[in-house]
């Protein structure tokens, strides 16, 4: 009865269109009063959700990849990838790819990613002759690179549902072979696209303009490195880097690429406040809800009907993937990391599959489905910088998401692919 309220409860909020927080936190609190549990209990789990010190470490990374946004890093990594990856049939879809791994791995935000690059590239691809729905689908897939390549605010919150014990140095590490192999997947759908209709090559600038941007691009590089640096070197810890990743970002956007304003900064401040907002009372709201998931023994009792289906680990990862996608196709990314890892990561032990290499496969999943239909914001986001209806985006996406698929399906049984690098920290 009480799981069935909380369950219930949640999915109800949901379609009536309340915040995902405010549906976990009401369906847990409901449940404990069904359950006769105190509520200050409730008000503790809501609480101690966010009382770690490490997620301190996120409003930091939100705000960096904000100032990179509004301070002109963006446009110096596109020359970049433009003059090196350019002079290539549908050069500019893949110079969108590589500017995506560039830029979403300092950012380590989607969203940003579409916004900053997006904006740039989009009207240039048209320009070239390039059509709407193929500007738009190469942003719109390529933007999750800045979920999985570090530093990303979601392998944070992974680490935190895990339950602290996942290495967040180790889950950095263990993202940069995944989002690569994706990116070039992605780039590789990007060519045969472009061969397939006919697109032209960009003439190569020469070996002195590429030198030139890749020496513009180093000072915005640099953040990622000193962020992802500094951690695996043991001289920051993650929200030391956080912070000093932030004060390099103003820097370099104030004083060497001079082209952050008052009126951008004041705008970089606010996004960030009001998404690191969002983020805090998700996870405090989840802290309750994944107790009562806990209460009700849903993890242990999803290993035995797992299990109960079948032994075979192959189908269990292929199950476990089917409802990450789907999930990931209905409902926000950072709630349902911390709904779903407390209930699939002890199915994952259970397997002898190690959390870091889930951590990949519940990112990759979940970052398939922001750009998926019905409740895809990267999608949303893509069509609405590209001016394009998003059923004409969606018609010819396909290759795009098979790419991903593919990347998919090596980074779940594939092991070496995730946990090669974090091994060599051993």
């Amino acid at each position: 009865m009480g799981l069935a309220l909380l369950l219930g409860l949640f999915a109800f909020c949901v379609l009536i269109g309340a915040p995902v927080a405010f549906a976990l936190g009401i369906s847990a609190m409901a449940a404990m009063f069904i359950e006769g549990l105190p509520l200050t209990l409730g008000i503790q789990r809501i609480i101690g959700g966010i009382n770690v010190f490490s997620l301190l470490a996120i409003p930091f990374f939100i705000f960096a990849g904000e100032l990179m946004f509004h301070g002109g890093i963006a446009m110096r990594l596109v020359r970049f990838a433009q003059a090196a990856v350019g002079a290539v049939r549908g050069g500019l879809g893949i110079v969108n790819v590589f500017s995506s791994m560039l830029f979403g791995g300092i950012s380590g935000s989607a969203i940003a990613d579409i916004s900053a690059l997006g904006s740039i590239l989009v009207p240039v691809m048209k320009d070239k002759g390039y059509d709407a729905d193929y500007a738009v689908n190469v942003t719109v897939t390529s933007s999750i690179a800045g979920i999985i390549i570090p530093p990303s605010h979601n392998m944070i919150i992974f680490a935190i549902a895990a339950g602290g014990g996942i290495s967040i140095s180790k889950l950095f590490l263990a993202g940069v072979v995944p989002g690569v192999l994706m990116c070039l997947c992605l780039a590789a759908a990007a060519y045969i696209v472009a061969v397939k209709r006919g697109y032209k090559a960009e003439k190569f600038p020469g070996w002195t303009a590429l030198a030139l941007a890749f020496a513009s691009a180093i000072p915005g590089l640099m953040t990622a490195i000193i962020i992802v640096g500094g951690v695996l070197s043991g001289i920051f810890t993650v929200t030391e880097s956080g912070a000093f990743g932030a004060i390099y970002a103003f820097v370099v956007t104030l004083l060497v690429y001079r082209a952050i304003t008052w009126e951008n900064f004041k705008i970089a401040v606010a996004s960030a406040v009001k998404t690191t907002s969002m983020v805090m009372i998700l996870i405090a709201c989840a802290g309750a809800f994944a107790y009562m998931l806990t209460y009700y023994r849903v993890p242990s009792r999803t290993v035995d009907l797992l299990t109960g289906i079948t032994d075979n680990p192959i189908l269990i990862l292929l199950m476990i993937n089917a409802v990450l996608l789907l999930l990931g196709m209905i409902m926000d990314m950072a709630a349902l990391i911390l709904i779903c890892t407390p209930i699939f990561l002890p199915v994952m032990n259970a397997l002898g599959i190690d959390p870091l290499q889930f951590g990949m496969i519940l990112l990759v999943n979940l970052g398939l489905g922001l750009c998926t239909p019905p409740v895809g914001s990267c999608l949303f986001v893509g069509c609405a910088v590209g001016r394009l209806p998003m059923e004409k985006a969606v018609r010819t996406i396909w290759p795009f998401y098979i790419a991903i698929f593919i990347a998919l399906m090596l980074v779940t049984f594939v092991p070496a692919i995730s946990l090669t690098l974090p091994n060599l920290l051993n």
